[in-house]
């Protein structure tokens, strides 16, 4: 570990990549704290504390919608962009070609289509969000002109961090969207702390000790979630495959035998960032149609908002979402019938399986089996906190199940590219 350490201060390369990120994130953070004019911070954390739903949605924008920034919505456009094209790829096999069998060239014209896709969305959720701050008198009252001056902003700021994020991820230490996200989770450390440390006594009053179980539970929890990730993300099945000898010419090629791994968890944290930006959905058409006179639109309005915020209506979408989108990612990412090809035309072969289709089938079922593990200790993971958090009624620590599996999902994937990097530099 010191030794990696030392490598990464010494090699220029590595340090100035990192220095680099560094600063990008810092703007990011810059960005973060210059709010829209206007504004009303006592109403505005008022209706967050009150709001699970837009408290849900700060976590997820990074903290850039609690003090209403330039940059309020986050990366989630682009997010929710990128969650459509991958949904169509199961619709139209020219974009399923496209992202799977083109390569690079394919993949980068498939984020330019994400990136025009988040402009029109970033426009749409910019709009209903002003709206709803404005019913909500956190906003004051804005002219067209206005209106469309905000919305202008709004949406050049998401541009903007899409745009960096994509510097970052050039970098090749970690995915630049994932980055700022763990940045705005990280950011909230000091006030949470302080605030749990003035909740107990420690801080500005005397010591209540009876306060203390429930956050000494709370980090207990903390725990587990950050060893249940760490476990999952390592996790995976090796199928050993082996490869017939062949003769070419004088020399004998082959007949070596190696593994295949499947990880237990093949989509990363792609699958919480996706079931995140669905769930903010219900709640924002239930505030949207909030200010629809009409009595279906008001109904239906009282019905989404009660029910999301309801923590066990919460928890199960939650948690059938997670689930849901772990399979999906990973249908979309792994195609076993191409890896099952691929290793037959390298001579390969799995032991007892005949090649092609029937190893094709193979593949998929052992797939579906260690995904259902994933997908369940995922899920699980995913509500536990907000559970807890539920049951023992604490305020101060707004670092859940979500922003957990985010942050340490981010840190692995990092550090794996930064082992990735260094291997690198040692080869060469």
């Amino acid at each position: 570990m010191f030794e990696k350490l030392r490598l990464l201060i010494t090699s220029p390369d590595i340090r100035n990549k990192f220095l680099f990120i560094l600063g990008i994130l810092a703007v990011f953070r810059f960005m973060a704290a210059i709010p829209v004019p206007g504004v009303d911070p006592a109403a505005l954390r008022n209706f967050l504390s009150g709001n699970q739903f837009f408290g849900l949605l700060d976590i997820f924008s990074g903290g850039v919608l609690g003090n209403l920034s330039i940059v309020m919505l986050g990366v989630g456009p682009y997010i929710t962009a990128s969650i459509i094209m991958q949904l169509l790829t199961m619709i139209f096999p020219g974009l399923k070609e496209m992202y799977q069998e083109e390569g690079e060239a394919g993949r980068t014209r498939f984020n330019q289509y994400s990136r025009y896709l988040a402009v029109p969305l970033s426009i749409l959720q910019s709009f209903g969000l002003l709206t709803i701050l404005i019913r909500q008198s956190v906003l004051p009252h804005l002219t067209p002109l206005g209106y469309a001056t905000n919305i202008a902003v709004i949406t050049a700021g998401t541009m903007i961090l899409m745009w960096l994020g994509e510097l970052i991820t050039e970098k090749g230490l970690g995915n630049g969207v994932s980055l700022m996200i763990f940045a705005g989770i990280v950011s909230r450390l000091p006030v949470d702390l302080r605030q749990a440390l003035v909740d107990i006594g420690i801080l500005g009053g005397s010591f209540d000790a009876s306060k203390l179980p429930p956050y000494l539970a709370f980090i207990a929890i903390g725990i587990v979630v950050i060893a249940g990730v760490v476990i999952i993300t390592e996790g995976q099945r090796n199928i050993p495959v082996s490869y017939a000898k062949r003769i070419r010419g004088m020399r004998v090629y082959g007949g070596n035998s190696t593994y295949l791994p499947l990880r237990v968890n093949q989509a990363g944290v792609i699958p919480i960032i996706f079931a995140v930006s669905i769930i903010l959905f219900p709640g924002l058409v239930g505030n949207i149609l909030a200010g629809v006179p009409a009595g279906w639109a008001q109904s239906t309005s009282h019905f989404l908002i009660s029910a999301f915020n309801n923590t066990w209506v919460y928890a199960a979408a939650y948690f059938v979402l997670v689930f849901a989108f772990t399979y999906f990612y990973t249908a979309v990412t792994f195609d076993p019938q191409a890896i099952a090809d691929n290793i037959q035309k390298q001579g390969g072969f799995i032991l007892g399986i005949r090649p092609g289709r029937p190893t094709a089938e193979y593949l998929y079922r052992i797939l579906s089996r260690v995904t259902l593990a994933g997908a369940l200790f995922l899920g699980v993971i995913a509500i536990l906190p907000v559970v807890v958090q539920n049951i023992f009624t604490i305020s101060a620590f707004t670092l859940g199940g979500t922003s957990l599996l985010i942050a340490v999902s981010v840190i692995l994937e990092t550090i794996k590219q930064v082992d990735a990097q260094l291997v690198m530099r040692e080869y060469e």
